[in-house]
């Protein structure tokens, strides 16, 4: 009898430590997934909602949490800064990439945010489509954090059509990012390696992409599902690779024979091929099969295209939506399958939201325009002849004006004076709401709500002498589509979703900051804060009861 105890004891011990090292283990997901939506506003949750399938949008909304007021606190409100701020935990100010591309004054010239000469394109593209890395990006990313946390035993690969929405998540250690090329090739950089994995090789050379251009562009559901948007033809769209005109269906195989595999970004079709990739990254690299966290980054880029040129009323955008919520469907069940329930960390933003068509607002009697930066360059211009005798404008772009100092200097002006002479005539003008010099900027105690805005947005070693804020409503783009870029709520308001590991059901109203992301996913998995960020969390993913 005291035997069979015993041995009863040994068994029973046995377990408990086999349950506790289970559990050590489990500290961490196996793989933790960032979703960026490109472009996508909170507000088309709520418009179309009712189209959505039980099994996308709706099953992270149902099972995971939502942030129902989730926003930017910087500007400008663009791709690259976007993505460089969810994964940082930090705003421009902090990281550097304060743009897509931008005139930078510590270089004198325009830049993009992930040039890199000293590196060449690894793949089937262009050379300067591969010329590319994280170089310019200044703090360190979750993801790079994790690389760190896992003594580089934990992969990071990121992917996006676009070479910033792959990049810049992936951050400065990742084992790869991948980004699409005109060719219709998923291709990178010497940064990450000098051949691309035999999977990706064998992906390009299937030509997944001939697939969705061969069968075109049609409607997901019937036409009458899309009543949230206007007429398939509206004098707010622009036309997709001059189409005759902005209808369905869309002859893509046309399109491609004249232009090149780019046409598939300005698809819904351009998420379909990047979630198959992503799928068969997961597959062939292995990620989450161990109990070594990786992450993967998937930024979907063809909402962007769709929404600058089609804008956010139109059929195109809706449909695009709609199929995307399919694919993230898919996406879900695959990770289930391949990944297990429960051992996967999911979370979705996007990289900012967008403007209504400023000419439909206009239409309807909102007493607002658009307004084309030539035209608000060749005012500068005139004005600074007319009052000074010379142009001493160097460059207007991103809302940032760069005056040239030298010239400024040669005919013994004082660029206070010049500053201020240029502020009164800009608040002048019918779009400008705000108009703040460098001096203010770096003065900003956070007490005034636009200026604070611009602080977080500024690197005084890349960005202009003064930087302008248009009214609301107002946009710096052309007629039709939409865009972005401001500290309005119409370009700050994106969703938040975490579903997945140790995720409760809920949601919350309050206002949150997308840089609360990334320091929040450090301490839900137990590693070490991005180096730039504030660490402000969001207590409500990190309460698991």
């Amino acid at each position: 009898m005291k035997k069979v105890l015993l041995l009863f004891v040994i068994i029973t011990s046995s377990i408990t430590q086999a349950q506790q090292k289970t559990q050590s283990q489990q500290q961490r997901p196996k793989l933790v997934v960032g979703i960026v939506v490109d472009q996508m506003k909170m507000e088309y949750l709520y418009r179309f909602s009712d189209d959505f399938s039980p099994n996308g949008f709706k099953r992270l909304i149902a099972n995971g949490y939502s942030f129902q007021n989730m926003h930017y606190n910087y500007m400008p409100t663009y791709t690259g800064p976007g993505h460089a701020s969810i994964y940082t935990g930090t705003t421009p100010a902090t990281h550097g990439i304060v743009g897509n591309e931008w005139f930078s004054r510590s270089l004198g010239k325009d830049m993009y945010c992930t040039d890199d000469a000293s590196v060449k394109i690894v793949g089937d593209g262009k050379e300067d489509e591969g010329k590319m890395s994280p170089k310019n990006l200044l703090s360190t990313t979750i993801t790079d954090e994790l690389r760190l946390a896992t003594n580089f035993k934990g992969k990071v690969i990121g992917m996006s059509l676009k070479d910033r929405g792959a990049i810049l998540p992936a951050g400065h250690f990742a084992n790869w990012a991948f980004w699409y090329s005109k060719t219709g090739s998923f291709i990178s950089s010497s940064f990450y390696g000098v051949k691309l994995p035999d999977w990706v090789i064998k992906f390009n050379n299937e030509k997944h992409y001939l697939s969705y251009i061969d069968k075109g562009w049609n409607l997901f559901k019937p036409l009458e599902t899309y009543n949230e948007s206007l007429a398939d033809d509206n004098p707010y769209e622009g036309k997709l690779y001059k189409s005759e005109k902005p209808v369905f269906p869309y002859n893509l195989k046309s399109m491609y024979e004249k232009n090149d595999a780019g046409i598939i970004r300005s698809t819904p079709f351009g998420n379909d091929l990047l979630a198959e990739f992503a799928m068969k990254a997961i597959e062939k690299e292995d990620l989450g099969k161990d109990d070594i966290t990786d992450f993967l980054t998937v930024s979907f880029s063809s909402t962007d295209y769709v929404g600058h040129l089609l804008g956010p009323r139109s059929i195109e955008l809706q449909d695009t939506y709609l199929r995307l919520d399919q694919t993230i469907a898919d996406f879900l069940v695959y990770l289930d399958t391949n990944v297990g329930k429960g051992n996967y960390l999911l979370f979705l933003t996007a990289d900012h939201a967008g403007a209504e068509n400023v000419n439909y607002l206009k239409d309807n009697k909102y007493n607002v325009k658009s307004v084309d930066p030539t035209d608000i360059k060749n005012a500068l211009k005139k004005y600074s002849t007319e009052t000074f005798g010379e142009d001493l404008v160097l460059n207007y772009s991103n809302f940032n004006l760069f005056f040239n100092k030298e010239v400024v200097k040669s005919k013994g002006l004082e660029l206070q004076k010049v500053k201020q002479s240029f502020k009164d005539f800009l608040m002048t003008q019918e779009q400008v709401k705000r108009v703040y010099t460098e001096e203010e900027i770096l003065a900003s105690t956070g007490n005034d709500y636009y200026l604070n805005f611009i602080a977080k947005g500024y690197d005084v070693t890349q960005d202009g002498d003064m930087i302008i804020i248009d009214k609301p409503g107002y946009i710096e783009y052309q007629g039709t589509g939409t865009s972005h870029g401001t500290p309005y709520t119409y370009d700050t308001h994106v969703p938040c979703i975490f579903y997945g590991w140790n995720i409760k059901k809920g949601e919350t109203h309050d206002k949150k900051e997308i840089t609360q992301i990334a320091p929040t996913i450090a301490q839900k998995i137990k590693i070490q804060f991005p180096n730039g960020t504030e660490s402000k969390v969001l207590l409500e993913v990190l309460d698991e009861k």
